[in-house]
C-alpha cells in the first residue's frame, strides 16, 4: 500500500499526519443545495463529456486515459467496509453535494462516501500504470481490484499511485475509492465549507471534486518539476524529479513558438539552467509564455515558463510599492471564492473555469485574490496564458490542536510544492482574518525559504504579526490605506461588497445579503464609482493594492460583480475605465496633517458645549487639549489613539495656518467612527452618517473651499456621535492633484 506523501518536510512545522480518529458528538444534519440555479455551461456536461482536457498543463504527456463519468456510489456509516450494493450513479468529478454529480445529497462527519468504477487499462512492456487524482475531499483510501493501493489525506492537492502491480493482465479493472470527510467538524484545512452554511459560510464539498486519469509512464520516468527564472539573468531553471529507479540525464529544451532559443542538459534532481537571449517578460500585459520540452531516458514531458519578478521596492517619492518586472504596478483585483452554482467546487467544464478569469480581465482587474480555495492546474494556467496576477490564499482550518496545526502545514507544504510553477502566483498568503492562524511568523519564515521567489502576505486582515512583504488590512464597505511602514508595501486585501439580488439569479428567493445592499444596478452602480474615487486617492497616498469583494454573487451573498450563474455583470458599463485609472492615481499633498504619523493637538469636550461651539470666535480655552486620534482603544488595529475617548459624544477644534497659495483641489480627510458633523470657519462642510474603518476622504465643494483662508489661521470644528461597536475621531485636509 502506498500513502500519498511530500517530498520534504517543513522543520519545526509539520509531523508525520496519521489517520485521524474522532469522537462523535451532537449529530449534525448536513444541507444539500436548496437550488435549481445553474450556469449557461452546464448543458454541456454529458457523461460522456465530463472535462475531458489534460488536467496538468505544466507536465503534459500524450499516453492518458480521462476517468472522469458515471461511477456508481454509495453513502454508509462511517465505519462500514465497501458496501455489497451501490445506491446509483454520480457524475465523477462533481461532488456528491451537487447538482451536477447527479445526485446532490448531503454526507456528514458520521458518514462515508464509496465509489466505483471499471475501465480498461492497457500498458506496454517496460511500463508502469500511473493513477492520479486532482484532488479529494478529504481522506481518501483507493483500491484497484479488491486491493488497496494507497491512501491520501488532504482536500487541495494532487495525489498519484503507482497500481501497476494490481492491475489485471485482461479484463476490466475496478476501481473503488472510500472518502470520508468531516468538513467543519474536523481539524483539517476546509476554507469556507461547513455543514450548515449560513452567510459566509458555504455548502460542504465531499468526495472526488478534481479530474481523475490513469497514464502509462517508462519504468524510469519523471515524477514531477520545479521551474524558476531569473528575469535579470535570463535564465529558465528546471529541476526534474524521478522515481528512485531513474538514472541519467534529463535534457530541457525551451521553444519561443517553434523556435528553440535554449538547451541544456544535467543530472535529475538536480537544477538546470538554461540561458535565454533577450527574455520575454512575462506580465498582464504580455503574458509571455516559453514553451519547455523536458526529456528523461524513454520519457518526456511538455511544460512551460513565464519569467518574471516581484518585489517591494519604494517608487520615487520613497513609498514601498509592489514591483512587477522592476516597475511599479497597482494591483488591483477581485477576492474570487471559486464556488459554482452547480457544481459547487467544481466548474462545470473547462471554459466555465477560464470565463470568470476573462471576465475579470476584460473588466480592467488584473489581480485575482484566490481565496482560502486551491483551483485545479488548469485555473492557474489559464491565469498564466491570460496575464492575471494571483494571491494564493491557504484554505483555513483549526488551530486548537496539534491535529490542527500539523494537518495545516503539510497541507500548505503540498499547496505550494504543487503551484510553485505558475507564474501567476505572485504572493502566497497563510492565513486570513486569523481563521485558524497560528505561529505566523515561523510559516511567514518557512515560506520564504521554500519559495524565495515569491511575496509572503503574512494575514489578511485583523491579525498582522508584523512580518512578511505586505500590511493589510479589510475594510467594508470603503477603502481605507493602512499606514505606510519603512519595509512593508501597504495593501487593502478587501473591501466593497455592494450587494444587489437580481430575480431570477440567486440561490434562494429570500434572505440574500451584502455588505451593503442596493435596489438597482444603476444605484449599485454609483455606489462603486464612489468607492472608485477613494480608492484612486488612496492609490496616491501609498496604497499598492486594492481587493473587491467579489467575484460572484455565492449562495446567499449577492455581493459579487457578476450573479451566481455568471449571466449579469452588475458593476458599472464605466467598470474597466475607472480599473484603468487607478494605474495613473493623483498627487495627494497633506496641508493640515492628521495624527496617523504623528499626534496632533486638538482642544475637546465631552459635555454638550454651547451652541455656537463651531464658530471660528468662540472661546475653546476652557476645553481639555489633547492629541489626536480620539477613541478607544482595541477599535481597530490601523487606529492610533493618543486621547481615550469612550462617551456617547465628542467635541473637537483645531487651529492651523493655512500657507499661502491656491489649493486645486482640497479634501478633508477624515476618520470618523461613527456619526460627524464637520465645520470649518464657523460653516457647516460636511455630514457624515456612519462609521468609516479608516481615514476617507471628502471632497471641499466650492463654498467649502472658498471658506478656506489662505496665509491665515482657520479653524476646523468636529461633532462625532458613538452609535455602536467601536469608536473613533480625527481629521486633516489633503490636496489632491492630478499628475
Amino acid at each position: 500500500m502506498q500513502r500519498a506523501t511530500s517530498r520534504h518536510t517543513p522543520a519545526r512545522l509539520v509531523t508525520i499526519v496519521g489517520l485521524l480518529v474522532l469522537s462523535i458528538a451532537t449529530p449534525v444534519v448536513a444541507q444539500a443545495p436548496p437550488t435549481k440555479l445553474r450556469t449557461k455551461w452546464a448543458g454541456d456536461v454529458t457523461p460522456s463529456r465530463v472535462l475531458p482536457e489534460y488536467p496538468r498543463p505544466e507536465m503534459v504527456r500524450t499516453t492518458w486515459q480521462n476517468l472522469n463519468g458515471e461511477w456508481d456510489y454509495a453513502i454508509a456509516d462511517a465505519s462500514a467496509q465497501k458496501p455489497a450494493t451501490f445506491s446509483g450513479k454520480i457524475l465523477v468529478p462533481f461532488p456528491v453535494q451537487s447538482q451536477l454529480s447527479g445526485v446532490a445529497a448531503a454526507v456528514t462527519d458520521q458518514q462515508r462516501l464509496w465509489y466505483r468504477r471499471a475501465f480498461r487499462a492497457v500498458v506496454p512492456r517496460g511500463s508502469r500504470a500511473l493513477l492520479h487524482f486532482g484532488a479529494v475531499d478529504w481522506e481518501a483510501h483507493v483500491f484497484l481490484n479488491g486491493k488497496e493501493v494507497g491512501r491520501h489525506s488532504g482536500g487541495y492537492d494532487p495525489f498519484a499511485f503507482d497500481i501497476t502491480s494490481a492491475l489485471k493482465a485482461t479484463g476490466d479493472q475496478e476501481l473503488v475509492v472510500s472518502v470520508w470527510d468531516p468538513t467543519d467538524k474536523g481539524p483539517q484545512p476546509r476554507g469556507k465549507q461547513v455543514l450548515e452554511p449560513k452567510s459566509i459560510w458555504y455548502t460542504a464539498v465531499t468526495g472526488i471534486w478534481q479530474t481523475v486519469w490513469f497514464e502509462t509512464v517508462p519504468d524510469a520516468y519523471i515524477t514531477g518539476l520545479d521551474i524558476g527564472s531569473d528575469a535579470n539573468a535570463g535564465t529558465i531553471t528546471v529541476t526534474v524529479h524521478s522515481n528512485s529507479g531513474a538514472a541519467g540525464n534529463a535534457r530541457v529544451t525551451v521553444r519561443d513558438g517553434s523556435q528553440s532559443v535554449g538547451e541544456a542538459s544535467g543530472a535529475a534532481g538536480q537544477p538546470i539552467v538554461v540561458r535565454v537571449a533577450q527574455p520575454k517578460l512575462w506580465s498582464p500585459d504580455q503574458p509571455f509564455l516559453y514553451d519547455l520540452r523536458i526529456a528523461l531516458g524513454r520519457d518526456a514531458v511538455q511544460s512551460y515558463a513565464g519569467i518574471r519578478t516581484i518585489s517591494v521596492q519604494r517608487d520615487p517619492a520613497g513609498v514601498n510599492r509592489l514591483f512587477l518586472n522592476g516597475k511599479p504596478l497597482f494591483q488591483y483585483g477581485l477576492l474570487d471564492q471559486g464556488w459554482w452554482p452547480d457544481g459547487l467546487y467544481t466548474a462545470p467544464t473547462d471554459e466555465a473555469l477560464a470565463s470568470d478569469i476573462e471576465t475579470t480581465k476584460r473588466l480592467g482587474f488584473n489581480l485575482i485574490r484566490k481565496h482560502v480555495k486551491v483551483e485545479p492546474a488548469r485555473w492557474y494556467y489559464h491565469a498564466d496564458r491570460l496575464g492575471m496576477l494571483v494571491w494564493q490564499d491557504m484554505p483555513s482550518g483549526g488551530d486548537k490542536t496539534p491535529d490542527n496545526k500539523d494537518m495545516f502545514a503539510g497541507e500548505l507544504e503540498h499547496v505550494i510544492d504543487a503551484l510553485r510553477n505558475h507564474p501567476s502566483i505572485v504572493m502566497w498568503v497563510p492565513f486570513n482574518e486569523g481563521w485558524g492562524q497560528h505561529e505566523t511568523e515561523q510559516y511567514v519564515q518557512w515560506i520564504k525559504q521554500r519559495d524565495p521567489s515569491r511575496l509572503v502576505n503574512n494575514a489578511s486582515g485583523w491579525t498582522d504579526k508584523g512580518v512578511g512583504d505586505v500590511s493589510d488590512v479589510h475594510s467594508y464597505p470603503a477603502p481605507i490605506r493602512p499606514p505606510l511602514e519603512d519595509k512593508r508595501a501597504a495593501v487593502l486585501g478587501e473591501f466593497g461588497g455592494l450587494g444587489l439580488p437580481l430575480e431570477g439569479h440567486t440561490w434562494i428567493e429570500k434572505g440574500n445579503w451584502g455588505y451593503r445592499s442596493y435596489k438597482s444596478q444603476e444605484e449599485l452602480g454609483q455606489a462603486y464609482r464612489d468607492l472608485m474615487y477613494q480608492l484612486r486617492i488612496l492609490v496616491g497616498e501609498g496604497l499598492s493594492a486594492a481587493v473587491y469583494t467579489q467575484t460572484t454573487d455565492v449562495e446567499i451573498e449577492v455581493n459579487g460583480m457578476l450573479t451566481y450563474d455568471r449571466a449579469v455583470v452588475k458593476l458599472p458599463p464605466d467598470a474597466k475605465e475607472l480599473s484603468t485609472r487607478l494605474l495613473t492615481p493623483p498627487s495627494v499633498r497633506e496641508v493640515v496633517a492628521t495624527s496617523e504619523r504623528s499626534p496632533q493637538p486638538w482642544r475637546y469636550t465631552t459635555s454638550t458645549p454651547a451652541e455656537t461651539w463651531f464658530s471660528a470666535t468662540f472661546d475653546d480655552r476652557s476645553w481639555t487639549q489633547g492629541n489626536g486620534g480620539f477613541g478607544r482603544p482595541g477599535t481597530n488595529a490601523k487606529a492610533s489613539v493618543g486621547t481615550p475617548w469612550q462617551t456617547p459624544d465628542i467635541w473637537l477644534r483645531r487651529t492651523f495656518d493655512l500657507p499661502a497659495g491656491t489649493l486645486a483641489n482640497p479634501h478633508l480627510r477624515i476618520y470618523h467612527d461613527d456619526d460627524a458633523e464637520v465645520y470649518l470657519n464657523g460653516k457647516r462642510i460636511a455630514t457624515l452618517p456612519g462609521a468609516v474603518n479608516g481615514y476617507s476622504y471628502v471632497p471641499l465643494d466650492a463654498a467649502a473651499k472658498a471658506l478656506l483662508k489662505a496665509g491665515a489661521s482657520n479653524t476646523l470644528a468636529i461633532h462625532v456621535k458613538q452609535v455602536r461597536g467601536g469608536q473613533f475621531a480625527d481629521a486633516g485636509i489633503v490636496d489632491v492633484t492630478e499628475k
